[in-house]
């Protein structure tokens, strides 16, 4: 037989099962099928990541979303759990895995404005995917397709995948803990994830172990009194002032009440009162976020802000009401997890795509998760080389849009990685 007959009859021939070969495929094939269905749908993909940013919703409204994901992996042969409200959960693989490995994005948009000028910016005022949950969403669905074109190798290796589209990430409590409720974790062994970054070049990630992400509160406090005329504050509680103390100092003197290795961080958001420039309010209120990098302090710190405050606005005879709504706890990456990751990274993505990352001020609930069950998070390059930084929840963020694929790509790739890592 000729060379060139030989090559003809084996393109020809049928590609041999994981039965038919005696087991499943090496690791190296199947991490080139998982590119190739990834790049043969590249243009579907990057069409459903237009829509979604086109069209955002914000926490607890992605019906649009939700139905768009529902629906191409329905569609796919896929088996999917729509959530009450919205969010869904698609199981691929072993219907009674040895091991089910979970996979998660975000679904919700943010109430900004979006700036960016492109084709697709979206049509919804006020609204923007301005955290990159677009880019998570369909890059998530990039890999349910590439897994389910794979699931005969899942089933080879006794494992099965859950796919979790979860809503309301941008809002405390978070949706975590709602798919937590629902079941969404039960039998899972481990959960990925990954998470835009546009300090990052696309086509690369950035990893570490230990936390990568940091504990995040919200806190409100109302100050109430006795207003009056600016002409005699003698005769108030002065309430503008004394919310301008809980302002300035409660930052302050929160550095000698807590560990300074934990990193705490009082930043607000919102300070207000009154509405006149001669009229000293009977009422204001300032709102913020305490981070902080332990989550040992996060654990009992509530109470130590609670009294900072009340310290604080005693001596001016008002009253503080303190709101305290913990928030999430940081993303402990788990060792083996990141392994995972880094390989699947290096295996599709080249050597040079994995780079150490910093652990963030950032809060992300797939901490919450990652209380239950081990798992990491990848920071995904979103900048074009070459090209401008961009920050997170600004509405001018543009993302390169290869970033989708490499999602797609990197997330299915470390589900064959991982099990490789549990079951060597």
């Amino acid at each position: 037989m000729t060379t060139d007959a030989r090559t003809q009859r084996e393109t020809a021939a049928p590609d041999p099962g994981p039965g038919e070969r005696g087991g499943p495929r090496p690791l190296a094939e199947v991490m080139r099928r998982i590119e190739a269905v990834v790049e043969g749908r590249a243009e579907e993909l990057l069409a459903w990541r237009r829509q979604v940013h086109e069209h955002p919703e914000v926490c607890w409204t992605e019906h649009r979303t939700t139905e768009l994901v529902a629906g191409v992996l329905s569609q796919a042969g896929a088996q999917v759990r729509t959530l009450p409200g919205t969010g869904a959960l698609v199981d691929i693989g072993h219907p009674e895995p040895r091991t089910r490995i979970a996979l998660r994005a975000d679904l919700d948009a943010l109430p900004i404005d979006e700036v960016t000028g492109l084709p697709f910016a979206s049509t919804t005022a006020g609204v923007c995917h301005a955290c990159g949950h677009d880019v998570h969403t369909v890059g998530l669905v990039g890999a349910g397709l590439a897994l389910h074109e794979l699931s005969e190798e899942l089933v080879a290796r006794q494992a099965a995948v859950r796919l979790v589209f979860q809503p309301a990430e941008e809002t405390h409590p978070g949706g975590a803990l709602k798919v937590m409720e629902q079941g969404g974790l039960e039998g899972v062994d481990r959960m990925l994830a990954v998470h835009c970054d546009p300090s990052v070049d696309v086509g690369r990630i950035g990893l570490r172990v230990g936390p990568i992400t940091a504990a995040s509160d919200e806190v409100r406090v109302v100050i109430t009194g006795r207003g009056g005329h600016t002409s005699r504050p003698h005769l108030t509680q002065d309430i503008t002032y004394a919310l301008a103390k809980v302002v300035t100092e409660v930052p302050a003197a929160l550095t000698r009440r807590l560990d300074p290795r934990a990193a705490a961080v009082l930043v607000w958001g919102v300070v207000r009162a009154g509405a006149a420039a001669n009229v000293i309010p009977a009422r204001g209120e300032a709102l913020g976020t305490l981070r902080m990098l332990d989550a040992e302090l996060w654990d009992v710190v509530e109470p130590i802000f609670t009294e900072t405050v009340q310290a604080v606005v005693a001596p001016y005879g008002v009253t503080a009401t303190v709101e305290y709504t913990k928030g999430v706890p940081p993303v402990d990456n788990e060792n083996a997890s990141v392994v995972a990751l880094s390989k699947a990274g290096m295996m599709l993505l080249g050597a040079g795509s994995v780079q150490a990352t910093k652990q963030s001020m950032g809060g992300e609930d797939l901490g919450w998760y990652l209380q239950q069950v081990p798992g990491a998070m990848a920071r995904l390059g979103t900048r074009a080389p070459g090209g401008p930084t961009y920050e997170l929840h600004q509405g001018d963020l543009v993302v390169d849009e290869r970033s989708v694929l490499v999602g797609a790509k990197l997330l299915a790739g470390a589900v064959f990685t991982a099990l490789g890592e549990m079951h060597p």
